[in-house]
């Protein structure tokens, strides 16, 4: 049982206008030392804000915390917390960016990993919104954001043609 019943489908464009309009907010906040991305989601929006804001400095905090389900299906259930890799230092002077913030279970890990970090975010739900220090869009808390490297092109059936839930 999976507690989102909204879908959110995130195209390549929409992904890159919303990760530019988040550069802007936070070039006026700058100036930054660097940018640590939280993988896997945080390593797109991390290359458009490199990008955007002339930032040469990157790293990686890589945090597992969501796994795909029995039938191999989209990873919509959260599991154990497990931080493969940390940075050093408290975040100071960087950007930490993910893709979202959801639950919220890993933004305060890294929050306790990085406690001087600014902390950003493309999309953020109510139960994470509070740690998160910059974010561009709000959903749902039961709405899944599918991102454009989760989804390929494929036949839709039209919407006449679809059976009745």
């Amino acid at each position: 049982m999976t507690p989102y019943s909204k879908d959110f489908p995130v195209s390549w464009e929409e992904l890159h206008r919303n990760a530019r309009a988040l550069s802007w907010r936070l070039l006026e906040q700058g100036p930054w030392k660097g940018i640590i991305a939280i993988t896997r989601g945080g390593l797109v929006p991390a290359a458009i804000l490199c990008r955007e804001m002339d930032i040469r400095l990157i790293d990686t905090i890589c945090v597992v915390s969501y796994g795909a389900d029995e039938a191999g299906g989209a990873a919509m259930k959260q599991g154990d917390l497990n931080v493969l890799k940390g940075v050093d230092g408290d975040g100071e002077g960087f950007i930490l960016i993910d893709d979202l913030v959801d639950t919220g279970r890993t933004a305060a890990k890294v929050r306790e990993m990085l406690p001087k970090a600014h902390f950003a975010t493309i999309y953020a739900k109510p139960a994470g919104k509070p740690l998160v220090d910059t974010f561009v869009t709000e959903v749902s808390q039961d709405t899944w954001i599918r991102f454009p490297w989760d989804m390929e092109y494929t036949f839709s059936t039209p919407l006449a043609d679809r059976q009745p839930i």
